[in-house]
């Protein structure tokens, strides 16, 4: 907790996501998942940006990763499809061409933030 203005406000604040964990209940997950999937115990949260990391996905997508540690890998495919894309179809772009995998990943569109409006007008004419 930190303190602003006498009150006592979150140092940390959660938000609302689309990924939802069913019948899984105090599971933590083991050292060795940890990682071999890339991951750190003192991150707060997670965030689908982590998945346009070179890095990250070469570890998430590794046989030792993947094959073993099937409660990370399905909590990040959720990740991932709620961005539009398949985990399965990213890490296979991982395995052939890392760098070809992020750019194709970036040039889709799929994984991108929010999309802003575009507002076409045509330009006022000069003045007298």
């Amino acid at each position: 907790m930190a303190q602003s203005g006498g009150k006592l406000v979150p140092a940390y604040q959660c938000k609302t996501s689309d990924v939802v964990v069913e019948n899984i209940s105090d599971h933590i997950e083991t050292e060795a998942c940890v990682r071999a999937c890339g991951l750190e115990r003192k991150t707060v949260g997670i965030s689908s940006d982590s998945l346009m990391e070179p890095r990250f996905t070469q570890k998430l997508c590794s046989p030792l990763c993947s094959k073993n540690c099937p409660n990370i890998v399905d909590l990040y495919s959720n990740l991932a499809s709620g961005e539009g894309v398949f985990l399965s179809d990213l890490c296979e772009k991982q395995l052939a061409n890392p760098r070809r995998a992020m750019i194709s990943l970036l040039s889709s569109g799929e994984a991108a933030g929010p999309v802003s409006g575009v507002v076409e007008a045509e330009a006022p004419s000069p003045s007298p």
